[in-house]
């Protein structure tokens, strides 16, 4: 059997301890599900050879003192008897005073699994022996399993690592020692793939560096069944890696909230869940992504001015039990003030209960209408003469759900209840933004007539995506044929990234206009650009939607900031 690439593991069991000022450290982690490298030898080839014997799959070494300098490590078949039987060599260099946590991970099998990604090592450069705060455990997490896809981890409404894919690292989480169930779920939150018991209180684990695994299959039955999918951890200490057990999940709905209250007095609010503000300055027209709120228990949602100080402070509240698994859509609509609208319903969130993340049909649409302007009538949403939303009014979503339509770019008009008077027209760029398989919230906002409303936002339709951001403007038309906005095509790269992001695009970037919002909304960035990178090295790590404007093009992409 050929090995092609084994364990650059290897820099690890890197052999004999040699005393210096500032050593290396170095733990290696074999976490290689295939089951032709289930147990091998390594090599070490220096001042002296060493072998170290039957390596085993899920297995650490202790973090190991080691001259800093170059190393030829060679890994062979369990049964090897001389350095020369090795089938792979590497010359490794290590920096004095480096930290280094190296993962075996991939299939050096030709056949036998699928997927098939090659054997690899994933280093972690910057490995911590300790936590940096005694109360704390830090946490190292590396996604091991070759047939899962990208996913979150989660614990109650936080989200500890998002979109994590296969051979990649997180951040250390440094979390309070204490015990925690965690999920792990699809990149969108949408699916859970399992939930585990993480008991670092009782494992006293205080004070503590660990890395957690995800390893083995998840289909073992196309993979020569292999070892299941799991949980594992690595001490630092070195040794068997610990299992995680699974646990009962427990109950969460899918929410998202839209802030098209045109308040002025509201055109940032501070949102809280169970007297936990969840969301700092929440800008009008924009949306939260879907978010995990507990399920079967009484929740409140208290919605505060800007800058508030804690719970006490909030203007309204809504309580509400949610269904287990349910997703819902609240939007913040009407008045706050007492004097300066007209009209003026008061403030209110608005539910809507059977919201959708994903469309039906990769091909179509899904669209939701909810009615958000506190002066405009009831109103019918056409296109052409067919009839997509009859009589909706303010505070409403459409009575009927969502509709479908073709991911192509199309117009409608806003009628009056009789269909006699169109109010306005509006290109809806279906094709041009990329929203095929998409299901997307469409909302009137603003006023008819701002000279009665403290001057305040002028109506429009804007569309709320499922991963939230600033809400994008429909363009007004006046020609049935006409949609006014273009795609602007760009990449960004890397993503995720430190420090910089780099964006490409074949149009001039001459006079952009570029903001990037965090998950709850708000517009932490917001530039006019002529150059093609954008410095994000005061973000904190997450996740955030960048939106350029170029002329009349719009795009949008989203990075994570590590």
């Amino acid at each position: 059997m050929t090995y092609k690439k084994l364990l650059l593991s290897a820099l690890a069991i890197l052999g004999t301890t040699v005393a210096m000022a500032q050593p290396a450290r170095v733990q290696v982690i074999h976490n290689c599900g295939d089951r032709a490298a289930d147990t091998v030898d390594i090599w070490v080839n220096g001042p002296t050879t060493t072998k170290l014997e039957n390596v085993a799959f899920r297995t650490a070494t202790a973090y190991l003192n080691l001259n800093a300098g170059t190393y030829n490590i060679g890994i062979a078949p369990k049964t090897s008897t001389m350095v020369t039987d090795t089938f792979y060599n590497l010359n490794a260099s290590l920096v004095a005073g480096g930290r280094y946590v190296a993962v075996a991970g991939g299939i050096e099998s030709t056949t036998g699994y699928t997927p098939a990604p090659p054997l690899r090592i994933s280093v972690y450069a910057t490995a911590r022996l300790t936590a940096s705060n005694g109360a704390n455990t830090d946490v190292l997490v590396l996604h091991g399993s070759t047939d899962a896809p990208t996913v979150d981890v989660r614990t109650g409404v936080t989200t500890l690592v998002d979109d994590i894919s296969f051979g990649n690292f997180s951040n250390y989480l440094e979390l309070p020692t204490a015990d925690y169930k965690i999920r792990i779920t699809t990149s969108t939150g949408a699916t859970a793939v399992q939930t585990y018991s993480a008991p670092l209180q009782t494992l006293s684990l205080g004070g503590q560096s660990i890395v957690v695994l995800a390893s083995g299959f998840l289909n073992p039955a196309v993979n020569s069944n292999g070892p299941a999918f799991g949980l594992f951890v690595a001490l630092a200490s070195g040794g068997a890696l610990v299992p995680l057990p699974t646990t009962t999940p427990e109950s969460y709905a899918r929410v998202q909230a839209i802030h098209n209250c045109a308040d002025k007095a509201g055109d940032s609010v501070d949102v809280y869940l169970n007297g936990v503000r969840i969301a700092d300055n929440f800008a009008f027209r924009t949306a939260t992504p879907f978010l995990d709120v507990p399920a079967k228990t009484l929740v409140n949602v208290g919605i505060a001015l800007k800058n508030s100080t804690s719970v006490t402070d909030t203007f309204y509240n809504l309580n509400a039990t949610l269904d287990s698994g349910g997703r819902y859509i609240l939007t913040a609509t009407g008045i706050e003030s007492p004097t300066g609208y007209t009209p003026n319903p008061a403030f209110r969130l608005s539910v809507f209960g059977g919201a959708k993340e994903l469309g039906a049909n990769s091909a179509n649409t899904d669209i939701l209408v909810m009615h958000g302007s506190t002066d405009a009538p009831t109103v019918d949403v056409r296109a052409g003469s067919s009839v997509l939303v009859n009589d909706v009014s303010f505070g409403q979503y459409n009575s009927t759900g969502y509709f479908s339509l073709p991911a192509a770019n199309a117009t409608v008009s806003i009628t009056d209840a009789t269909g006699a008077t169109t109010v306005q027209r509006y290109g809806v760029p279906l094709a041009t933004l990329a929203l095929g398989g998409q299901a997307i919230t469409v909302l009137a906002s603003g006023f008819l007539d701002p000279s009665k409303n403290s001057n305040g936002a002028a109506f429009g339709l804007y569309v709320a995506l499922p991963t939230g951001g600033a809400l994008v403007a429909l363009p007004n038309t006046t020609s049935v044929n006409n949609v006014m906005v273009k795609k602007y095509d760009f990449t960004i790269a890397p993503n995720p990234a430190n420090d910089v992001l780099n964006i490409m695009s074949s149009a001039q970037m001459n006079n952009s206009i570029i903001s990037i919002t965090d998950v709850a909304g708000r517009v932490v960035k917001h530039i006019r650009n002529s150059g093609s990178q954008i410095n994000i090295g005061d973000l904190n790590s997450g996740i955030y939607i960048l939106r350029i404007e170029n002329g009349d093009a719009i795009g949008v992409q989203r990075f994570v900031k590590q």
